[in-house]
Order: C-alpha cells, then structure tokens, then sequence
C-alpha cells in the first residue's frame, strides 16, 4: 500500500455554496489531507476535466468524484450519463450526494454505475461522520498505479 496513492484529488460538483462549505468543514473536521477540487455545475466539471473554456485540466484526475443532483446548467443525472460515456472518465467513482431522496433519481444512479447514494444529513455532526465513513471506504480501496484505469 502507498500513502501517496491513497491521497488522491477529489472532485465536488455542488451548486449550494452552503453545502460546499460544509463538506471543507467536514474534510478539516476528519483531518481529510485530499486535494478537494470544486465545481459548481456539471459543465464547469467537465470543463476541469478536460481543461476546456480557461480551467486547467485537474492533473492527475480525479479518482473520486462527490455528485450532487439538483444542480443548473447540466445537473447530477445529465453529467453521470456523459461521464459514463467518456473513455478517459468513465471509472472515476463517483458518490452522490443529495438531498433527492427520490426513487427514480436513485434508481437511474445506481443505472449509471454510482459507488453511492448518500442523502445529505440534516445535522452537521451527521455529515462529518458520513465523510469521515466515504474517507475510511476510499483510503481502503486499491487503486492501479497507472492513471488509465
């Protein structure tokens, strides 16, 4: 096991800047060292995945990606699919972080090959520890050395 493989950049593609700022909080709080990268749409992810319309391209990308649905512009569902079918993305894991507790939205998730579907807690000390959980779940995966998986 290498520890630089475990601290892999982290993407969060979330329009609430509220909710942005929780899940810092919730890095700080769990000591989480990632690299956390942010998007507040799902064309603005696409933009620093590629490094189109001004953003650098996130080098390396990310491994882990943290979704929300109910976003503008190209919302959770709309960048999954697109992610799904881009070659160079399509095995980043993502985890979607919503407050969409609805059956279709999970369902067409886990269709599009999510590692999870999180609803976000109503407290604070709730969403630190689902964190601190998502934390423990990917520093325990193994990931190839190569960057094209």
């Amino acid at each position: 096991m290498q520890n630089d493989n475990k601290l892999q950049n982290i993407l969060l593609v979330e329009d609430d800047s509220v909710d942005v700022m929780n899940v810092q909080r919730a890095f700080k709080k769990n000591n989480i060292a990632n690299p956390l990268y942010i998007a507040f749409n799902g064309v603005e992810a696409f933009n620093m995945l590629r490094g189109t319309n001004g953003k650098p391209k996130l080098n390396p990308v990310p491994r882990i990606i943290l979704l929300d649905i109910n976003m503008p512009k190209m919302n959770g569902l709309e960048f999954l699919r697109e992610l799904r079918n881009d070659p160079e993305f399509r095995s980043i894991s993502v985890f979607v972080m919503t407050t969409s507790n609805d059956d279709n939205d999970k369902i067409e998730a886990y269709k599009l090959n999510v590692a999870g579907y999180i609803l976000k807690p109503l407290s604070f000390e709730k969403f630190v520890n689902s964190i601190s959980i998502l934390n423990s779940y990917w520093k325990l995966c193994e990931q190839p050395e190569t960057s094209t998986l």
